[in-house]
């Protein structure tokens, strides 16, 4: 029971993870089209889940878990996720927020906090988000199933959430998208991720997405980080 609260906790946007910063392309996104709607929403969701996080993020998330406090092993895992992020906005933007959610569970006390962080600060790691959860979620007791729901929960709201802020759809509207993405995050979830036998090579493909948000990164105004 206390692991299920504390996923909860680590699933609660109320938490200070820092990631409220980071729209993930969204906000380009919907610079580009004024007519961006629910229905949009739902295609970017359905798109960003798919061809970003199940084959990235998810991955690197699972292969960080399963390091644990291993800082070499963390590294390797960082620069795979730094070499399958293309897009500057999107990877300094995934430095910044496990920085941000790293700084968070430090003050917190989690168990390993403290250590990577001092990783981070001495360059011996990247510190990217999906790693620094896998770790973090590790040492907080979350099991390897667990840590990844909530990875691919966090990733949807976080979307959703960015969308309302922007003013492109409503509360409502962003809550039905969020529930139409919950079974493809169950149905992604299903696929094993294999131990590397040698380099770490993570896949994704979402250029509509990384493009908007490098466009996005040179505008004059602009309510996000990437």
């Amino acid at each position: 029971m206390l692991a299920a609260l504390t996923a909860l906790q680590q699933a609660d946007t109320a938490f200070p993870s820092g990631s409220f910063a980071f729209s993930n392309g969204l906000e380009g996104l919907i610079a580009e089209h004024p007519a961006f709607d629910e229905a949009a929403l739902a295609r970017t969701l359905a798109a960003a889940l798919r061809f970003r996080w199940a084959g990235t993020d998810r991955v690197a998330l699972i292969l960080a878990h399963r390091a644990g406090p291993a800082i070499e092993r963390l590294a390797a895992i960082d620069a795979a996720v730094e070499a399958a992020s293309l897009s500057e906005p999107m990877r300094v933007g995934s430095r910044r927020n496990g920085a941000s959610l790293l700084a968070s569970h430090a003050r917190l006390g989690t168990p390993g906090a403290a250590e990577l962080r001092a990783a981070v600060r001495a360059g011996r790691i990247l510190g990217h988000l999906p790693t620094v959860q896998g770790a973090l979620w590790t040492g907080l007791g979350l099991d390897e199933p667990t840590a990844s729901s909530v990875s691919g929960y966090l990733f949807a709201s976080g979307l959703t959430s960015a969308a309302v802020r922007l003013g492109a759809i409503g509360a409502i509207e962003a809550q039905r998208s969020l529930s139409g993405a919950l079974p493809l995050i169950a149905a992604l979830l299903e696929h094993p991720v294999a131990e590397p036998e040698g380099e770490i090579v993570l896949t994704g493909f979402t250029p509509l997405i990384e493009i908007a948000a490098m466009r996005q990164a040179q505008a004059e105004l602009r309510l996000f980080a990437n």
